[in-house]
């Protein structure tokens, strides 16, 4: 019996897990089918044991007020300066002390400015050393005249699913972005939340 109990917590164990994983891609599927929004910046979360990842998607208008190659050297210096910002992720995203978390890889793609590829993070360099990655004048064209950017973040940690919170420096880095729509997926259950201005925090206790 003790073998045969033994057996049953395992697979309940892994059809949990294999329950998360398929709510993380639907919840992130769902993000990204979402309507684009001025303003409005949609962020997942997921924690597992050693890894928090946060996946953004944000209108470009949100972060320079253009949805467009730059066309000016003005224009060219704001996505250079945004792109910096958002390269930034220990200042961007800070994580409860109490999980051991650094910052790991750096993902930026925004097609409209030909930017696409991973960077060092703050962890493997002093913060602000890494050069941001440069904007082409003639990126790709967005469709319907919107152009979004995707940012994803790593942080290892080591023990993540300790952390009770994550604050969030996106309203103080863009001074365009109104709202921030969060979804988390973590160990102990999933959650919602929507943050406004002056709001910088995502409670992860359940």
């Amino acid at each position: 019996m003790d073998a045969m109990g033994g057996r049953a917590r395992k697979v309940k164990v892994f059809a949990a897990g294999l329950a998360a994983t398929a709510l993380w891609a639907g919840t992130s599927a769902a993000c990204a089918g979402k309507a684009h929004e001025h303003g409005v910046a949609r962020l997942d979360i997921g924690v597992e044991a050693g890894l928090i990842t946060l996946s953004l998607d944000v209108p470009l208008e949100g972060l320079v007020g253009f949805e467009r190659a730059p066309r000016t050297d003005a224009e060219r210096a704001a996505v250079t300066a945004a792109l910096a910002r958002l390269q930034e992720a220990d200042k961007l995203v800070r994580i409860d002390s109490a999980a051991g978390c650094g910052a790991g890889k750096v993902e930026l793609v925004a097609p409209v400015w030909g930017v696409g590829g991973a960077s060092p993070a703050a962890a493997a360099a002093p913060s602000g050393s890494a050069p941001p990655a440069k904007p082409a004048d003639g990126g790709v064209p967005a469709k319907d005249g919107h152009g979004d950017l995707e940012a994803t973040y790593e942080f290892r940690c080591s023990n993540a699913p300790r952390a009770n919170q994550v604050e969030l420096g996106l309203f103080e880095a863009f001074a365009r972005l109104k709202r921030i729509e969060v979804q988390a997926v973590m160990p102990r259950g999933q959650m919602k939340v929507v943050l406004r201005r002056p709001q910088t925090r995502v409670g992860l206790a359940r």
